[in-house]
């Protein structure tokens, strides 16, 4: 081989090298990056224990899109002005987007109005589209009502008292299935009394106040998951008032509910999609902070459940949700 040739061969091997290490540093072929977007979701509780279905298609959202999602709970349970600090916190922290599932919808809205994020925020609610919310993602809460309600006059005695037992009225959605539910129960004649939580007792001191003096029966209805929720474990506790409670309902479902439905301490309740919802809201928030959305308004479709038809297993896929 000539000496030509031989610098030839090493010219050539070290052109070889030279551009393999180029594009090994991006010099030559630069790989597109992909930004990650930065989610805060701000909930409405303590903790996530009524957020399972809810945080489960979260997490396969996030995933997808490959986002960093930021599941915040509150310090002190229903603190609107707590909710209120930590947008502001978050938007300040640099959020790409923000997830909220107000405690009360009216000053959520107003306070969004009034420091202007700057980022697309997903409403977990039924509130008007204005220039701080992207698209809400909520369920009709009258309708929930409404149907919940019809169930109950399909099923029970009029004669029987019935106590609607919730959180608050000011809390988001609550006062909305309220009104659904007394569209129905009135005109078919039932008695109907508002029990609102004022203290950590209050569910089972009128549970108490019907068991021990026996001034008769009743039927209770938690109008939103956490009344649900405390009433359940209170019957489930004490036979005695199971006694005195001739049936329990209510809106929304978790594991440990679905549990009690299929138990029979809970009759039946009104549920909806929250792996969607979960899932949906993640989706939303990475669009819109792109730019890229065009749904404003989704609505969940609500749905009754009882023991019969939990067991029936049609909606299966809803309640109990596998990525």
């Amino acid at each position: 081989m000539s000496n030509r040739e031989k610098i030839s061969w090493c010219a050539g091997i070290l052109l070889l090298v030279a551009l393999y290490l180029l594009s090994s540093t991006d010099l030559i072929i630069k790989e597109k990056k992909r930004e990650i977007c930065r989610i805060s979701v701000i909930i409405d509780n303590v903790n996530d224990n009524y957020y399972g279905s809810f945080r489960a298609g979260m997490d396969m959202a996030e995933k997808k899109y490959q986002a960093d999602v930021n599941f915040i709970t509150l310090y002190a349970e229903n603190d609107e002005e707590q909710q209120e600090e930590l947008i502001v916190r978050e938007i300040k922290d640099g959020a790409n987007a923000i997830i909220l599932a107000p405690v009360r919808e009216d000053l959520a809205v107003m306070k969004l109005d009034e420091i202007s994020p700057g980022c697309p925020v997903i409403f977990l609610g039924p509130t008007a589209i204005n220039s701080s919310v992207a698209c809400s993602i909520s369920v009709d809460r009258y309708e929930m009502g409404r149907t919940l309600g019809e169930k109950i006059a399909e099923s029970e005695d009029p004669a029987v008292p019935v106590c609607l037992f919730s959180e608050g009225m000011e809390y988001t959605g609550n006062l909305d299935a309220y009104d659904g539910i007394r569209s129905v129960l009135d005109p078919a004649g039932f008695t109907v009394r508002l029990i609102e939580k004022k203290s950590e007792d209050t569910y089972r001191k009128a549970i108490e106040e019907t068991v021990y003096p026996e001034s008769g029966d009743f039927m209770a209805v938690g109008m939103d998951v956490g009344a649900l929720s405390e009433l359940a474990d209170i019957l489930e506790g004490s036979s005695v008032y199971r006694e005195h409670v001739t049936a329990l309902y209510g809106i929304g479902s978790t594991t440990a509910l679905l549990n009690q439905l299929d138990r029979g301490i809970v009759k039946g309740l009104m549920a909806w999609n929250r792996f969607d919802e979960g899932y949906l809201s993640v989706e939303k928030a990475v669009q819109a902070a792109g730019g890229e959305w065009k749904e404003k308004r989704i609505t969940l479709t609500p749905e009754y459940i009882d023991g019969e038809i939990l067991r029936s297993g049609i909606f299966e896929k809803m309640l109990y949700p596998m990525e």
